[in-house]
């Protein structure tokens, strides 16, 4: 009889695990990875059901920092970014000040840029602004590093497409620059807003060219089958009504779901056109206006779900480490200007 009870005591103790093993991981919740002994009908949580979807994924936007660049602001970025963990960073110009068409400069510049990017775990993918590519210049060291001014890429059944809003003819840009450069030896606002430069359209829309529109458009005909479509570009080109290059992409995209992310004038502001939203960017560490409440530092989170994505812009000034403090010394520096720091 004893060797019998022994066995029947074994016997009890597996099932005993097999059974909070199966109360754990299927009888209580169809979600691999969730166990737990309660036996109860009643559990002290809302439901089990988690997000895991294997389609789910979140990445981040940084917008400019240069136009007036600040110290240390998009380090601290950058810092914040490897703690939040997104798949990747993507962008939306100005990444460099741009100033000098010397080529050992602008690689100096860059190679500034991309040691601070490396800060964060997580790929980057650069886009171009004025501030990097408008003069031929600039564009050549561009190519001669980064390959390509527009691209795309698909990242679990999502289209995210390059754009290059400084992209002229060569006679314009020419015309561009020298206009630009007469409009920096005007030291006063009222004359300077009257200078041929800024009354160029291009300065605050840019433009895109017929082989980049043609380039755009296959890329879409190519996938006419992905879940969403994201576009990145430096200036708000969707704003020209006399554009036809552009004109022409946004009736490829019109029976697609899609967003769009621009930068340049350096404030927050979300429009919906043609039912979709168009988001323009704040700073990560670019030039601020002391008067504008919307013109402050942030990141941009971007979940895409099955439901298409979900969007969260996170002040730079709220995103702290586990000590309690902005990362980096952060907590000593001014990520709204209109918010009275200097």
């Amino acid at each position: 009889m004893k060797p019998k009870q022994t066995t029947l005591s074994v016997g009890l103790s597996i099932a005993a695990v097999l059974l909070t093993g199966c109360a754990g991981t299927t009888a209580s919740s169809p979600n691999r990875g969730f166990a737990h002994e309660l036996t109860t009908a009643q559990k002290p949580w809302t439901h089990d059901r988690f997000e895991d979807d294997p389609g789910r994924f979140t990445f981040a936007i940084v917008s400019d920092l240069n136009g007036g660049e600040r110290d240390r602001v998009f380090e601290v970025a950058v810092e914040q970014l490897s703690l939040l963990r997104p798949r990747f960073i993507m962008t939306v110009g100005d990444l460099i000040d741009g100033a000098s068409e010397d080529p050992r400069a602008l690689h100096a510049e860059w190679d500034s840029f991309d040691g601070r990017a490396r800060g964060g775990a997580p790929p980057l993918f650069r886009v171009s602004g004025n501030h990097d590519a408008t003069a031929q210049p600039l564009r050549d060291v561009w190519v001669e590093r980064y390959g390509a001014l527009y691209y795309h890429f698909v990242y679990e059944n999502v289209l995210f497409l390059v754009l290059d809003t400084e992209d002229y003819t060569p006679e314009r840009r020419l015309e561009m620059r020298n206009a630009r450069n007469e409009a920096l030896q005007v030291t006063d606002r009222a004359e300077l807003a009257q200078t041929e430069y800024y009354q160029m359209p291009e300065r605050l829309t840019g433009e895109i060219g017929p082989e980049q529109s043609a380039y755009v458009q296959r890329v879409l005909a190519d996938h006419p089958s992905v879940r969403w479509t994201m576009l990145f570009m430096h200036k708000p080109v969707w704003q020209r009504n006399d554009e036809p290059d552009f004109a022409a992409i946004a009736s490829a995209l019109a029976d697609r779901p899609y967003t769009l992310f621009n930068g340049h004038f350096h404030r927050y502001s979300h429009t919906v056109n043609n039912g979709r939203d168009h988001i323009m960017l704040g700073t990560t560490g670019g030039g601020q206006n002391p008067t504008d409440e919307m013109s402050f530092d942030h990141v941009t989170l971007v979940t895409m779900d099955r439901e298409g994505p979900s969007i969260a812009h996170l002040r730079l000034g709220g995103i702290l480490d586990k000590t309690g403090r902005v990362p980096l010394g952060g907590d000593t520096l001014c990520f709204q200007a209109s918010g009275g720091c200097d």
